[in-house]
């Protein structure tokens, strides 16, 4: 059962794998990704690797500021990414595999990226990464998600309502989750209000995963995607 708790603002710094000497200069995303030519794959070739894309609905960005955490153990002080779209709503994917959520996805437009870059947060400089290193969100509470950044601020006046003896997940979000066999998610916050937050398992559970910006020729985003390490070089099955 997950449980709500809010620690203090961490998780932001490096996660390093293994000790390395590579040059800054070197750092390359497909390094930390194997999965990146995952979105070059056709339907056919999709499920021939056991991936399944289950759209969950629109995401509602007002600013255009986006946050990408877990979304039960941070509170409001959580940065928005550096990069920032243009306002509207957007469509939300998920790739499943292993009986697992293996990468979630936000579209802003159609295509297939030529260029990939990790998505950052204020203050985090990629060409400071060693080239196993990266930057990414930690999760504690089994679950990632995108999300506007004022959607961050509803959330936790709601969690404030609650009572001392409740928990969001369990006296909100679980009834919300079960029809989707509690695999996502669109949260409404306030009902009757349209901002949404998309919320769906983090892959294996708790960890620490990157985000991607997938860019045209222009560097314009066509895509935010985060990989919860469930594939591996953009194959759903398990290895033999």
């Amino acid at each position: 059962m997950r449980r709500w708790f809010r620690p203090g603002l961490v998780g932001l710094g490096i996660l390093s794998a293994l000790p390395q000497v590579a040059l800054a200069a070197d750092w390359d995303a497909n390094k930390v990704s194997s999965n990146l030519g995952v979105f070059a794959l056709s339907d056919a070739e999709l499920a021939e690797r056991k991936i399944t894309v289950t759209p969950i609905g629109e995401l509602e960005l007002p600013t255009g500021q986006i946050i990408a955490c877990d979304p039960l153990t941070t509170g409001t002080d959580w940065p928005a990414l550096s990069r920032t779209i243009k306002p509207g709503h957007y469509p939300v994917s998920l790739l499943e595999a292993q009986g697992r959520v293996a990468a979630a996805i936000l579209r802003f437009r159609p295509g297939k990226p030529v260029r990939w870059e990790l998505a950052t947060v204020p203050g985090q400089d990629v060409s400071t990464l060693k080239d196993d290193e990266m930057f990414g969100y930690p999760v504690d509470a089994g679950l990632g998600s995108f999300m506007d950044k004022t959607a961050m601020a509803l959330m936790s006046e709601q969690q404030d309502k609650l009572k001392a003896e409740q928990n969001y997940y369990d006296d909100v979000l679980a009834a919300e989750f079960a029809p989707n066999q509690d695999r996502f998610v669109l949260h409404h916050p306030v009902a009757g209000n349209p901002l949404n937050i998309a919320m769906f398992w983090s892959g294996w559970g708790d960890g620490f995963y990157p985000s991607f910006w997938g860019l045209d020729a222009a560097g314009e985003p066509l895509l935010l995607m985060t990989d919860f390490g469930v594939l591996e070089n953009a194959d759903g099955r398990e290895s033999k």
